[in-house]
């Protein structure tokens, strides 16, 4: 009885099979946009460690994704950590939080010790596919709400998309780049 009446409010919604839905969900949901650029490991590096006053050591990924680690961690550690503070974000939900900063730059971070440098110079040299491809880095069926209205987005919520990009493909495909120690 139970199962014709589960059965039952299935087709009323078009579903067949309880199964067959959950095998399509994809979780955690990814954006369809991966930037065709990059930006130099090096800046991200001077940058973050000019945001954190030169007194924090962190974790970069291949895309710039940089992890902040508590002192006194090694190496071993420190990797360990930066992969679990990714699949946290991930598997959480990539909650970002931009901040423009004092030299023109937007810091995108998250709701764990992580963070996406935005480097003007890189963003306005690759603007056109910002533009163009900014709303491909929302996940499916994701509102973000912005003064201008949901899923609408000024150059700064654009740049910031792009910023949370990269961090999906660190997290997609985490490869560490660096552990940068700040003594």
């Amino acid at each position: 009885m139970r199962r014709s009446f589960i059965a039952g409010l299935l087709a009323v919604f078009g579903i067949r099979k309880v199964g067959a839905v959950a095998a399509t969900a994809k979780f955690p949901p990814m954006p369809a946009w991966q930037p065709s650029f990059s930006q130099p490991l090096d800046r991200v590096v001077d940058r973050i460690s000019y945001y954190s006053d030169r007194e924090r050591d962190f974790v970069v990924f291949s895309n710039g994704t940089s992890v902040i680690l508590e002192d006194g961690l090694s190496d071993a550690e420190a990797k360990a950590v930066s992969l679990k503070v990714l699949s946290d974000i991930l598997n959480y939900h990539p909650d970002m939080s931009p901040t423009p900063m004092d030299d023109g730059n937007i810091l995108v971070s998250y709701n764990h010790p992580a963070a996406n440098v935005v480097l003007l110079d890189v963003a306005k040299a690759h603007w056109t596919e910002i533009e163009d491809r900014h709303l491909d880095g929302l996940t499916e069926s994701e509102i973000l709400y912005t003064p201008l209205g949901p899923n609408k987005f000024d150059d700064f919520g654009k740049q910031a998309l792009l910023g949370r990009a990269y961090l999906f493909m660190d997290a997609q495909a985490p490869v560490i780049s660096l552990i940068h120690r700040h003594t």
